[in-house]
């Protein structure tokens, strides 16, 4: 936390859309992890660019990928995978399901992929179940933790009703306990300290401190190498607010080292014990989820389709047995028949995984011989978090949400497919711990991906022919080249992380019992790239007026004047720090920017289509 690299920050010091490189960075440059940052959903530009598409993916290989993530839902499944008469069962199942389309060769593969996979779940806990990556645990954090998590949040919730804060738009059923869309970061309003930092211990302290941090002029809202958002009303950098990362350090005890925004470090000292140790036991999570950024697996496609087969073929039919033209039959009448016949008839013959082969890492930036398929590559291909940005630490974004649910109002109807941020705060993956949830039914979290639409250019298939597209892959001709992945259950104990490459949204769910009530309750962390620092709460002091004014009073400055006088001088004070009243109002003006925003940044994530060639 020392050193003038901690006053190199984007929108301050340095311009808004400012981007790191080997020789450009928020860090010093002798450090370790300097580079670029990695591939972003939010950045249009990349979208456009084909910088965070996927491979294209069979729906076959979505099938697979499925049952994995069914099979390690189940308790031990990293050595109940080796008994072959369990691991016989378990493919006779999926073989049985109904309205699967699911093979041998595909529960074959599944078996021993998921051999393979035990032995990295066995060192962390945790095991991939999605490209991307996706990663899940139902063991990262442990039972005694989760416990402790659960009893240090009932000070946030047991309040008086007036004082709860139910987030905008909800209809009274997310209860806001800790988010970083209240007292962000606002240009033009906020105060930032030049050349100090604050910390846990004197951060309430220096509220009020520092000089107002100027509006971003309108050029660095955009991204320095498109134009495309020009044409746009939001931009990728929000020119109005950006969320509030804490400061995290992985020497000593530090662990957080400067406040959480809207979580009081003083009476909440406990609480933020707690949640460093469930962000330590978030970040191999997070080293496995952002390998996908930093390596590319090749090759590693577990059905690969080169060619449009059909069985039958319309073309292998005799023309005594295919429709004939009837007497006084219009041509055209006879040919629109004879084509719905042969669409009839012809059938694409959908691909088959080979045998299981383990992936083959290749860096991105370079394409080096790739390394050997062993358990140690399988572990060094990783990010280490600690390993490469100990030195400087990390920013998190944190987040404490519950979704209660009553008699009256029993049902979540679900969120919408979206990305979490803007481009200020470098979200580049999400962790999300379910710590209690009690009489709802089975809650899921759905991702999507963008895929690349280019690998349709190396299919042979026949001219005016476009079902495979749809019929292999899911896909429209002239469609939009996103494809769903699948879905997490999120039940309680369960930590899940994954990329700013994948769109996410949570699926409905609704009361077990109609009679009484339920809930569910998340602790979500935001990972800022760590290949950039941006401003956080060591450099902007508690903006909270009810902080101020409770320091104030504990003093003793107006130890002999009366509650009401001391309300009306508090509620008087116009500039700084700031009331809850129009933090709220700010908050909706922050929610309202950030939906434009997601409509826009949806646009780019679908624009890319399938542009099938004739030949």
């Amino acid at each position: 936390m020392k050193g003038p690299a901690q006053f190199l920050l984007p929108g301050f010091t340095l311009p808004l859309n400012f981007c790191p490189g080997k020789e450009r960075t928020t860090h010093d440059p002798a450090e370790d992890g300097t580079g670029e940052l990695w591939p972003n959903a939010l950045n249009g530009s990349q979208c456009y660019e084909g910088e965070v598409a996927l491979p294209l993916t069979t729906l076959r290989e979505f099938t697979m990928l499925r049952l994995m993530d069914h099979l390690t839902d189940k308790p031990h499944w990293d050595t109940k995978i080796f008994d072959d008469d369990i691991a016989n069962k378990w493919k006779s199942e999926a073989l049985a399901s109904p309205g699967q389309d699911i093979t041998q060769n595909m529960v074959d593969w599944v078996i021993a992929e998921l051999r393979y996979r035990s032995e990295i779940f066995q060192k962390t806990g945790a095991v991939k179940v999605y490209n991307g990556d996706v990663v899940k645990s139902d063991i990262a954090v442990p039972g005694h933790l989760k416990e402790a998590l659960k009893a240090a949040v009932i000070s946030l919730e047991d309040i008086p009703d007036m004082y709860k804060d139910y987030h905008p738009g909800s209809d009274g059923k997310v209860l806001d306990l800790v988010h970083p869309s209240l007292f962000p970061l606002v240009y033009g309003r906020s105060r930032i300290l030049p050349d100090s930092l604050s910390n846990l211990s004197n951060c309430i302290e220096s509220c009020g401190e520092g000089e107002i941090i100027p509006i971003p002029p309108e050029e660095e809202a955009e991204l320095g190498r498109s134009v495309y958002f020009r044409r746009n009303e939001t931009t990728p950098y929000s020119r109005k607010f950006q969320w509030l990362p804490c400061e995290l350090e992985f020497t000593g005890d530090d662990g957080n080292v400067s406040y959480i925004n809207n979580l009081h470090p003083q009476k909440h000292k406990g609480l933020y014990t707690i949640i460093e140790q469930v962000i330590a036991r978030a970040i191999p999570l997070w080293n496995m989820t952002l390998r996908q950024l930093k390596t590319l697996e090749v090759d590693f496609k577990r059905i690969k389709y080169l060619e449009c087969e059909y069985d039958p073929d319309d073309e292998d039919i005799p023309d005594d047995q295919r429709p004939q033209r009837e007497p006084g039959e219009e041509y055209h009448d006879y040919c629109d028949r004879h084509s719905q016949w042969c669409d009839d008839i012809r059938k694409v013959v959908q691909p088959q995984p080979g045998v299981f082969q383990p992936p083959e890492p290749r860096t991105r930036m370079s394409e080096g011989p790739a390394k050997k398929n062993s358990e140690e590559s399988k572990l060094s291909d990783l990010v280490d978090l600690e390993g490469d940005f100990g030195r400087r630490g990390l920013q998190v974004i944190v987040k404490l949400a519950n979704i209660h649910l009553t008699p009256e109002k029993p049902e979540y109807e679900g969120g919408t497919w979206h990305v979490e941020g803007q481009l200020n705060e470098h979200i580049c993956a999400t962790a999300l711990y379910y710590y209690d949830s009690v009489n709802i039914t089975e809650s899921r979290l759905a991702f999507r991906q963008q895929s690349d639409t280019s690998e349709v250019d190396d299919i042979s298939y026949r001219q005016d022919h476009s079902d495979w597209l749809e019929e292999v892959f899911g896909c429209e001709r002239d469609g939009p080249g996103v494809q769903d992945v699948g879905e997490i259950i999120c039940k309680e104990g369960r930590l899940i992380t994954f990329p700013n490459i994948l769109q996410h949204r949570v699926n409905p769910f609704r009361l077990e019992d109609t009679s009484q009530p339920g809930h569910r309750k998340i602790l979500a962390i935001f990972l800022v790239d760590p290949h950039i620092r941006i401003i956080s709460t060591a450099n902007v002091p508690p903006q909270r007026r009810d902080w101020w004014a409770e320091r104030i009073i504990s003093s003793g400055v107006f130890s002999r004047m009366a509650g009401e006088l001391q309300d009306i001088i508090f509620s008087n004070i116009d500039d700084f720090p700031i009331g809850m009243d129009e933090a709220k109002e700010l908050r909706l003006e922050l929610m309202e920017e950030r939906k434009k925003y997601a409509v826009t940044q949806n646009g780019s994530f679908v624009a890319t289509e399938f542009s099938l060639c004739e030949h």
